[in-house]
């Protein structure tokens, strides 16, 4: 594209909306104008954009003649309608939903792990769900050079990434628990302040919860093989931001501790934090608000022939939901992707 686009930040009011406008900021991201849409409710709100107020408009039917790119972070329902409406008309979306995640048209697309998948994008290029992307930034080069058989991983994940009602409801629990009040639950089934919650979005038939299905699943796609097994575990802790995760890998050919730092110390958006003698290692306070992936306690799993443990961590909201879109957006530009194919 030789001029610069007209952008849409779709669920502009939302935490991920937030952040993807001081982030389409601070990168410096080439623009004719930005756009702030939400639903009717929020319409008219102000949201602030390089040192303005920009007023949110309503996302209808038509909102998308002229755009050429939409950055979707409004929820599967919203997604599902307004997408294919938006790429008919023209307009380039990536998607922060599930609803368009293990679509087949659909690329799925960490930039750092396979940026070769938004060449077939048909108009929908979707976002992976947070805990698989930063996954994905640790998993690539391991797999790229031993074959990756098998995947155990446990999340310890943020209330971020429920949403903003999610953050105020763990404030005021935890408010009203230090004062001797009672609490109330109404985003999670039970209370999050001082608790864990071994259920993150609703069960499947298979004893699985959704969001562990999604990691399955996504990580298959993303990495272009389905034949890599991977089994979670998922659950929800009383952190504002920042997904934890503890990730044990089995490979085909042998990689020692050492061989595992020096990897992943070159690999792009990930920082090695490994100096147990000093008690340093990731944690999410420290992730908060960067864009890199963290990863530390790498060592070797001792019961198995090929297997190493690591501890991951990665603002959820940051590099998990907001930054990986708009890399996927300046991928597109400078791939010169950015155009709906006909036909």
């Amino acid at each position: 594209m030789s001029r610069k686009p007209v952008v849409a930040v779709c669920g502009a009011t939302g935490a991920v909306g937030q952040e993807m406008l001081r982030i389409l900021e601070q990168r410096e991201f080439p623009h004719s104008e930005i756009i702030a849409m939400a639903s009717a409710r929020s319409a008219g709100k102000k949201v602030s954009f390089m040192g303005r107020d920009l007023t949110v408009v309503e996302m209808t039917e038509d909102s998308f003649k002229g755009v050429d790119l939409a950055l979707f972070s409004a929820g599967g329902s919203t997604s599902e309608k307004f997408s294919p409406i938006a790429a008919k008309a023209g307009c380039v979306v990536v998607d922060n939903s599930s609803a368009w995640r293990m679509d087949d048209n659909c690329p799925l697309v960490v930039p750092e792990v396979n940026p070769h998948d938004l060449d077939w994008h048909k108009g929908i290029i979707a976002n992976p769900n947070c805990s698989t992307i930063q996954m994905m930034l640790v998993l690539k080069p391991i797999h790229d050079k031993a074959r990756i058989k098998r995947v155990v991983v446990s999340t310890y994940q943020a209330v971020s990434g429920t949403g903003q009602k999610a953050i105020e409801e763990l404030e005021n629990q935890v408010r009203r628990l230090m004062n001797g009040q009672p609490v109330v639950a109404d985003v999670y089934p039970h209370q999050i302040a001082f608790n864990c919650l071994p259920q993150i979005d609703v069960f499947m038939d298979n004893g699985y919860t959704k969001e562990e299905m999604k990691m399955v699943n996504e990580t298959r796609k993303i990495m272009g093989d389905p034949s890599i097994r991977v089994t979670a575990t998922c659950v929800r802790v009383p952190v504002f931001y920042g997904h934890s995760e503890s990730v044990n890998i089995e490979t085909e050919q042998k990689l020692t501790a050492d061989d595992v730092r020096a990897l992943l110390a070159k690999a792009p958006g990930v920082t090695v934090i490994d100096f147990p003698e000093k008690r340093a290692y990731p944690m999410p306070i420290e992730a908060a608000g960067e864009d890199d992936t963290f990863v530390g306690r790498i060592r070797e799993d001792e019961t198995i022939e090929n297997g190493i443990n690591m501890w991951v961590v990665s603002d959820n909201i940051r590099k998990g939901a907001a930054l990986n879109t708009i890399q996927i957006a300046e991928t597109l530009m400078e791939r010169d992707l950015l155009r709906v194919p006909r036909g």
